[in-house]
């Protein structure tokens, strides 16, 4: 399958058409963003491990009955995804304080919730993807009642998926960002990516950070945490 034209660029993929109206390419960059895109850099090999990762993260999600819009892995950094119409919400759960979350109601960084929270915002870069609750998500369309009650049982699972999964790999998973998408008959379905621009990862030991923290918090050791991260996942081979 090959591109054909650009469809969309955005901050760290370029999506093409195919030859295929039902299916799209999927390109991922070094190029890095934080803060609404107010500070901007590169990761090198960035692109490579979120391709990888979030393709190897899809297919586990998949076996474990979560539908998503994977369908192949072209090389290191194109995939074949299904073509869907992007729910305007990003999806956030949170397993412990951290962030934004931190900052928002004085909760220090670390501090672990009696239950995950489920967080949305809406998608919009012009007013910087502002929180907005289920009432709010109804009442402008976003989508309905039925499609956040998809979504929320949808997230929820995923989290426990991943939280075991990274367990094994001596991994927390503080939080993450996830997005669904509507296939043509409105079926929901996980969409956009996994990897360590959208999730807090943490060493289960030392709480060392391995993800897009390093480079907005200035850290350092940016590409070696990415690759860390390809390493514990087994994607290093």
């Amino acid at each position: 399958m090959e591109k054909k034209e650009l469809i969309y660029e955005g901050k760290a993929k370029k999506v093409y058409s195919t030859d295929d109206d039902a299916l799209c390419i999927v390109s991922y960059k070094d190029d890095a963003t934080a803060f609404n895109g107010e500070k901007k850099g590169t990761i090198v090999g960035k692109g490579v491990v979120n391709n990888r990762m979030s393709n190897f993260m899809f297919k586990l999600l998949e076996q474990k009955g979560i539908p998503t819009d994977f369908v192949e892995e072209l090389n290191d950094r194109d995939a074949v995804l299904k073509r869907v119409e992007i729910v305007p919400l990003e999806v956030i759960v949170r397993n412990k304080a951290a962030g934004s979350f931190s900052k928002r109601f004085g909760v220090p960084e670390g501090t672990a919730f009696a239950a995950p929270t489920l967080e949305y915002c809406l998608k919009d870069d012009d007013l910087g993807d502002p929180m907005i609750n289920d009432s709010q998500i109804i009442a402008i369309g976003a989508a309905t009642k039925e499609e956040l009650d998809t979504i929320a049982a949808y997230t929820l699972k995923i989290n426990e998926v991943m939280k075991e999964f990274f367990a094994q790999c001596s991994v927390e998973l503080i939080d993450f960002k996830i997005e669904f998408g509507r296939l043509p008959d409105g079926t929901i379905i996980l969409a956009d990516e996994i990897s360590p621009d959208t999730c807090r990862f943490w060493d289960i030991e030392t709480h060392e950070k391995l993800d897009k923290d390093r480079f907005r918090r200035d850290m350092g050791g940016v590409e070696e945490a990415y690759a860390e991260m390809m390493k514990r996942v087994g994607l290093d081979k």
